[in-house]
C-alpha cells in the first residue's frame, strides 16, 4: 500500500471511533482483539493484574462489553501473549528493519496479539493479520503502521513451521532472582513449566477416585484430583452440588499441616477465596475465617454456600483485630507476590518488581507476628504463601526465629503427608515449585510454587 492510500485509509478510520448513528457495524472478532490489546497494555506498561482486568463483575469495560465466547478468547490471546512474551517479541523484532519508535506502544501490542493467535492459538492466520490490520486502521495512533503490521505477520503467518524464537520469556529481574535462589538449571526447569498452561486440580470432599473418573482426571500422590482442561467450571458434575472445589495441589498442602483440627477453633487468617477454609471446616474445624476485603469476603461466603459448609466470618485489618480469645490453632497464607502462580497467572512477571517482593516480605513479617499472638500457648501456626522467592519464605521464617522466644520450629516430617517428601526442606519446611509433580507430559505436570512452615507458641 502506498503512502497516498495509507493517509487516506487512515481518515475515515480515525473517525470511526466515534461511528456516527446507523454506520455500518464492527467486524466480527474485532473487538475482541481491540480488548486483547488494551488489557495487554494495562498489564505490561501499567503493570495491572489480569485477574481484575478480566473479572466479570468488576473487569475492564472492553472486557466486560464482550459476549461470553469472545472473553474466553480474550483470556487466551492474553494468557498466550504473556506467558511466551520474550518469544514473540523475538520473533517479531527479526522481521522489523529497525526497532518501534518509543511512541508506538500500541502498534507493539496489536503485533503481540497478533503473534499470539497465529504461532500458539487455533485461530485461522487470515483471521488473526486482516483484524490486526482492521484494528492498526481503525486507532490513529496506530493507523500509519497499518501496512507494517500485515507485513510482518503475514511473514510470521508463512514461516510458523520454524516456531518460536528460544528466548527468556520472563522480564531479567525474574529470572536472576529464580537463578540466585535455586541455581541455573532449576531456574531453567521452573521457566520451562512457565511456558505451558497449568492443568486443574480439584479438592474434592469424598472419594478422590471416584470423582476423578466423572472429571476425567487422575489423583495425583498428594489426593487432589487433576485434569488436563476442565472447560467451564460450573458445567462439571459435581460444582451445583458442593462435592468439590478448584484449588492447586500445592495450595491443598498448608492446611493438613495443622494435622486433626475436628473441633478446635482454627483461624483462617487472608481467607479469601476459601479453599482452605474449606479443608479446615471439612475436617471438623470450627473456622473463623478473616479477611480484609468485603468484596473477597462475600465471594468466600459463597463459596462456602455451595460447599455447604458453617464457618465464621470476620472482615478485619489482621493488624488491629482483636478476638474474644485465643485461638487453638492458625493458619496464615500471607498476600505476597504470587510468583509461585506464574503458570496459571502470567501476567504476574510483568506487573511485579523487586521493591513489590521486598514490601510484601515485610508486611509478612509483621502479619505472622501478628497471628502468633492470636493462637493459645501450645497452639500451632502455619505460615504459607505462594511466591518463589526466598525473601518472602526461608529468608523471612529464618529471621522470625531467630528474633523471638514466642514460638518454636516445628519441622515438617517427610512422610507427615502422602506425596510431599520431595518438598521438605532439610530445615523441615515446606517448598514446592512448577518444575515439580513431572508426570511425563507438561499438560497434567508441575505445581505451583508454595512455601509453607510450622510452629508451636511457647
Amino acid at each position: 500500500m502506498s503512502a497516498g492510500r495509507t493517509g487516506a485509509a487512515r481518515r475515515p478510520r480515525a473517525q470511526g471511533a466515534r461511528k456516527p448513528h446507523g454506520s455500518a457495524p464492527e467486524r466480527p472478532g474485532l473487538a475482541a482483539r481491540k480488548a486483547a490489546a488494551k488489557l495487554l497494555a494495562a498489564v505490561v506498561d501499567a503493570r495491572t493484574p489480569l485477574d481484575g482486568l478480566t473479572d466479570n463483575e468488576h473487569g475492564h469495560p472492553h472486557y466486560l462489553a464482550l459476549e461470553a465466547r469472545d472473553r474466553a478468547l480474550v483470556r487466551a490471546i492474553l494468557g498466550a501473549a504473556l506467558r511466551r512474551r520474550g518469544s514473540i517479541e523475538g520473533a517479531l523484532s527479526k522481521r522489523l528493519k529497525s526497532p518501534l519508535p518509543p511512541n508506538a506502544s500500541t502498534v507493539s501490542h496489536i503485533l503481540h496479539v497478533g503473534a499470539a493467535q497465529i504461532m500458539l492459538l487455533d485461530v485461522p492466520d487470515s483471521a488473526a493479520v486482516d483484524l490486526a490490520v482492521d484494528h492498526a486502521k481503525s486507532d490513529p495512533r496506530a493507523a500509519r503502521f497499518a501496512q507494517l503490521v500485515n507485513a510482518i505477520l503475514r511473514g510470521l503467518a508463512r514461516d510458523k513451521a520454524d516456531g518460536l524464537p528460544d528466548a527468556s520469556d520472563v522480564p531479567d529481574w525474574f529470572r536472576d532472582r529464580l537463578v540466585a535462589a535455586y541455581g541455573p538449571a532449576r531456574a531453567d526447569a521452573m521457566l520451562a513449566a512457565q511456558r505451558h498452561e497449568a492443568p486443574t486440580d480439584f479438592s474434592v470432599r469424598g472419594d478422590p477416585q471416584k470423582w476423578a473418573e466423572a472429571l476425567g482426571g487422575f489423583v495425583l500422590p498428594t489426593g487432589s484430583v487433576r485434569v488436563a482442561r476442565s472447560g467451564a467450571i460450573p458445567a462439571l458434575p459435581g460444582f451445583a452440588e458442593g462435592e468439590w472445589w478448584v484449588q492447586d495441589a500445592a495450595a491443598a498442602l498448608p492446611a493438613r499441616l495443622l494435622g486433626a483440627v475436628a473441633g478446635l477453633r482454627v483461624a483462617d487468617l487472608c481467607a479469601a477465596p476459601g479453599g482452605k477454609t474449606a479443608q479446615l471446616a471439612l475436617a471438623g474445624a470450627k473456622v473463623t475465617a478473616v479477611d480484609l476485603s468485603a468484596r473477597r469476603l462475600a465471594r468466600l461466603a459463597q463459596n462456602m454456600e455451595r460447599l455447604r459448609l458453617e464457618v465464621d466470618l470476620m472482615q478485619a485489618n489482621l493488624l488491629e483485630w482483636q478476638p474474644d480469645e485465643p485461638f487453638d490453632a492458625v493458619l496464615l497464607d500471607a498476600p505476597c507476590s504470587s510468583t509461585g502462580t506464574v503458570r496459571r497467572h502470567p501476567d504476574v512477571a510483568w506487573t511485579k518488581t523487586t521493591a513489590d517482593i521486598d514490601k510484601l516480605a515485610d508486611l509478612q513479617r509483621r502479619l505472622l507476628e501478628r497471628a502468633v499472638e492470636l493462637v493459645k500457648p501450645g497452639g500451632r501456626i502455619v505460615f504459607s504463601n505462594c511466591s518463589l522467592d526466598p525473601r518472602e519464605g526461608e529468608e523471612l521464617v529464618a529471621g522470625l526465629l531467630a528474633g523471638t522466644t514466642q514460638v518454636v520450629a516445628e519441622p515438617i516430617l517427610p512422610d507427615e503427608l502422602p506425596g510431599i517428601a520431595g518438598f521438605v526442606t532439610p530445615e523441615g519446611w515446606l517448598r514446592t515449585s512448577p518444575a515439580d509433580m513431572q508426570l511425563g507430559d507438561p499438560a497434567i505436570s508441575g505445581m505451583d510454587g508454595f512455601f509453607a512452615a510450622r510452629f508451636r507458641r511457647v
